[in-house]
């Protein structure tokens, strides 16, 4: 059975020219994923898409805890203490990246209902391994030549 988590988040981007303006996204955590955490971001807004549709992002969790407090990741997802009362998480694509910045203490509590939900060291508990085998056995993935 799984248990998810979602805490509505305002992002600024704070390396953009406008860096007050807010950004609505959601953390999110479901326990079929237990090592990762995820910042979406709905895309409804602009009315060319389906109510409900978000850009997600999905990175470890443990990288999410670890930058609160000091410059964790490499890669597509950086995170590092901002400024008081501040987390930033650094996003790259193939186009370039966005720096965010996110209040700590949405992203504290975020983080304790995660880990309440998942403790560290039981995230194996809670992954379904046979199912992936029978997900990439079935041909929805590679094979052993």
């Amino acid at each position: 059975m799984s248990n998810s988590a979602v805490h509505p988040v305002s992002v600024t981007l704070p390396q953009s020219p406008q860096p007050d303006v807010p950004v609505a996204a959601e953390l999110r955590f479901d326990s079929d994923r237990p090592y990762a955490a995820c910042l979406a971001f709905p895309v409804a807004e602009c009315g060319c898409a389906d109510e409900g549709l978000r850009l997600c992002w999905y990175f470890s969790r443990d990288l999410l805890n670890e930058g609160r407090h000091a410059p964790a990741g490499l890669g597509d997802v950086e995170v590092r203490p901002g400024g008081p009362g501040s987390v930033l998480i650094t996003l790259q694509g193939p186009d370039g990246h966005a720096v965010l910045s996110a209040p700590t203490d949405t992203v504290a509590a975020f983080l304790a209902e995660c880990f309440a939900l998942v403790p560290a060291g039981s995230e194996t508990d809670h992954l379904d391994i046979d199912g992936i085998l029978v997900h990439l056995l079935d041909g929805d993935g590679p094979r052993a030549a």
